[in-house]
């Protein structure tokens, strides 16, 4: 837009990413970008409830506002918190948006809201013309022209108006004071970490990126001469399905249930603390990134792009025609792609990547 200062000059940005947490995770390298691009930089991340979580956690973002939009998939309903946005957002006096959505997702409803609010300046990708209410406009080629990394795809965003940072790795600052809640909470456990430990987060909110429980038991049984411990960890909803998969589980192996015992900062402290996560592909994945733990990683070929990034990790599925399909709940029955993968070869990956990480003695 003419008579604008360019984006290097730019101090106060919204940025708006509205679907989950882990999706703001792999935002943060190109909050990163944005930070380091422009002296005096104020972030202000504009997130879902469970996205705004992680406030405390992103070194990068000076405020957070949560929102549940009307165009995404949440509880919400009626238009007051939608009218009350825009006149945050208006208060915000921001110089600049950025909003960041996979290439499933419009962003033209947020960039409205932002118009409606004064701010000048809207950056985002975009498959159809948007006309006023985006500048710069970055054209959409996804997924026609091939599907990048999410981490990627933000980090190319930002890229346009000159925003770029040498560390590109996923940022989640973990507290000292959480890691002194976690011990207390292994304490009462009669739990010591003294000799290391594997996390397994079995649970995911997508059914159609759950591995199957009695797989599961029967790939953890098969890690109980490594002599370590076993956290199990989830919400509160996944206690069931974590005695499901203990109670199948060999005797002998040491076991211990965390689901719905910790909060966020104390579980990314867990994981942090961890020799090794397994997990279906869901928030924990990024968290181990962010904090450098190995993954081994059950990845439901729903998508392609969240896969783990810049850590040591590795992918296991089952190779199914139905891929990328983009659902919640498996339109087949049967998630072929997760529960074809052998319990063998997920304990396989378990090993290798402990004997990498030199942990076996």
């Amino acid at each position: 837009m003419s008579g604008q200062a360019p984006w290097s000059e730019v101090r106060r940005i919204v940025c708006i990413r509205l679907d989950n947490m882990g999706d703001v995770l792999m935002t943060t390298p190109a909050l990163r970008a944005l930070k380091e691009s422009g002296s005096e930089r104020h972030l202000t991340l504009l997130a879902s409830p469970s996205g705004a979580l992680l406030a405390p956690f992103l070194p990068d973002v000076d405020e957070t506002m949560s929102y549940e939009a009307a165009w995404v998939k949440n509880g919400s309903s009626g238009r007051a918190q939608d009218r009350a946005v825009i006149r945050a957002l208006r208060r915000g006096n921001f110089d600049a948006a950025v909003i960041f959505t996979v290439y499933s997702q419009s962003a033209l409803p947020a960039a409205l809201m932002c118009h409606l609010a004064g701010i000048p300046r809207i950056l985002a990708h975009s498959r159809e013309n948007p006309y006023r209410l985006l500048n710069p406009w970055v054209r959409d080629t996804e997924p026609g022209e091939g599907i990048r990394h999410e981490v990627q795809r933000q980090l190319d965003l930002v890229s346009v108006v000159g925003a770029r940072c040498e560390n590109t790795r996923l940022s989640f600052a973990t507290r000292q004071m959480d890691r002194d809640a976690l011990e207390a909470a292994l304490r009462k456990k009669g739990v010591s970490r003294s000799r290391g430990y594997i996390v397994a987060h079995c649970g995911a909110t997508a059914e159609s990126r759950r591995y199957g429980a009695e797989g599961y038991s029967q790939a953890l049984s098969l890690l109980k001469d490594l002599g370590r411990p076993i956290m199990f960890t989830g919400t509160s909803a996944e206690c069931a399905l974590a005695s499901r998969i203990a109670s199948r589980c060999e005797p002998g192996l040491e076991l211990v249930d965390l689901t719905g015992d910790l909060a966020l900062g104390e579980f990314a402290c867990l994981i942090e603390g961890a020799d090794l996560l397994i997990s279906n592909n869901t928030g924990p994945v990024h968290i181990a990134a962010a904090v450098q733990t190995p993954v081994v990683d059950l990845y439901a070929l729903t998508n392609p792009q969240h896969t783990p990034w810049q850590v040591a990790h590795r992918l296991l599925y089952h190779d199914v025609p139905c891929k990328y399909c983009y659902r919640s709940v498996c339109p087949q029955g049967h998630n072929a792609c997760l529960n074809g993968v052998p319990p063998q070869d997920v304990a396989r990956a378990a090993w290798e990547l402990l004997e990498e990480k030199a942990c076996i003695l």
